[in-house]
């Protein structure tokens, strides 16, 4: 059998570049691990006192806690809780006291 990488992006961690991730209050930074059809799969890690800026999504956002604790639109969420949230719709709250490490995959 023929393996092939054709139309993969497979990503090493230490070889991929952290990069400043928007928001307020505390900072956070984000590694693209892979990219593909326009979607992004990310780590990000925020500090504790992080206030994420509220935004329209245009196309659907998935959304995985790795560690700590973030309130999500008025929800407090632990590890191993996650979100789908749909093309259109608002995010008004995210926020974490604790600092935060999640798993996002989004399109710009």
């Amino acid at each position: 059998m023929e393996i092939s990488l054709e139309g993969w992006d497979i990503a090493r961690f230490d070889e991929v570049d952290w990069l400043p991730w928007g928001g307020s209050g505390a900072s956070a930074r984000a590694k693209i691990l892979a990219v593909g059809d326009g979607y992004n799969l990310t780590l990000v890690e925020a500090d504790a006192g992080y206030v994420g800026d509220p935004h329209v999504h245009e196309y659907p956002e998935s959304w995985y806690l790795l560690e700590g604790t973030v309130r999500n639109q008025g929800l407090e969420m632990r590890p191993g809780d996650g979100y789908v949230a749909a093309a259109g719709s608002t995010h008004t709250d995210f926020a974490t006291d604790t600092g935060a490490r999640y798993l996002l995959v989004f399109k710009i």
